[in-house]
């Protein structure tokens, strides 16, 4: 249900609801503490790329960081059903991640982007570069012959992916990006100096120093914390693989118009 143009800030806070891209949205509470327990508890596989340490060894610590930044229930004793994203802090951290994508163009910055989510994320990636590089931007194109144990790290439309088995594939490792920046390092080539992507592609960016914005699930609260400690710029709260990928059209057009790039 794309709304025409660039919808308001109202507009698009109800698209997001309607869309379940946030308020109730699929992921259920139970996956979400889960998730929030096995990061407290070392597992980096939910460390989305980042090093954390022993800072958030407690689970209701990464609870209050995500009911301040996502807005999930705060209740540590709902433990099962529903549980929600506030639309107005995914509105306002789109407008957060606006202004480091209008620094960019006005820089005329080097930016690379990625995703681990190409069923749901991959068309917003996408038109973010292509209006960046409109703008005057330099879209890294990454180098070629980069594997992990998961497969191909490729690029398609601007965008960083992983490939395996001839498909495009789901992935929250950091390994993908690490041999980005490892590859462009050893061909002598700069660093990126912004990184707009999600998952273990923000994550490990943003560990490695470079400038760093992503969008995050519910159920992935690592780049939350790294927001929050100041390591990742911007972290914004949607479900990130609904019904229809068309459904995030008219956000990618608000964070465009936004940034001054629409």
């Amino acid at each position: 249900m794309p709304i025409p143009g660039t919808p308001s800030r109202a507009e698009l806070a109800e698209h997001l609801v309607t869309t379940r891209i946030a308020g109730d949205v699929a992921t259920p509470r139970e996956n979400n503490l889960s998730h929030y327990r096995k990061l407290a508890n070392g597992d980096r596989g939910f460390w989305l790329g980042l090093e954390l340490g022993d800072r958030w060894s407690d689970e209701q610590d990464v609870l209050a960081v995500m009911a301040e930044r996502v807005g999930v229930n705060d209740d540590p004793e709902h433990r099962y059903g529903q549980d929600t994203i506030d639309p107005e802090l995914t509105v306002s951290a789109l407008e957060r991640m606006a202004g480091r994508l209008r620094k960019a163009a006005d820089g005329g910055q080097r930016v690379l982007f990625a995703t681990g989510h190409p069923g749901g994320l991959l068309d917003v990636h996408r038109a973010t570069a292509a209006a960046l590089r409109a703008a005057g931007c330099e879209i890294v194109v990454i180098p070629e012959g980069l594997t992990t144990e998961e497969g191909y790290v490729q690029q398609f439309a601007d965008v960083s992916v992983l490939e395996h088995g001839a498909s495009l594939w789901h992935t929250h490792s950091g390994e993908p990006m690490k041999a980005i920046l490892t590859g462009l390092e050893r061909e002598g080539r700069p660093l990126p100096d912004l990184v707009v992507a999600d998952h273990g592609w923000a994550g490990y960016a943003a560990q490695h120093g470079v400038d760093s914005v992503g969008y995050a699930d519910c159920n992935d609260p690592a780049l939350f914390l790294a927001e929050s400690e100041g390591t990742l710029q911007v972290a914004v709260p949607l479900d990130d693989h609904v019904v229809s990928p068309r459904h995030y059209d008219p956000m990618t057009a608000y964070l465009l118009t936004e940034a001054g790039l629409r």
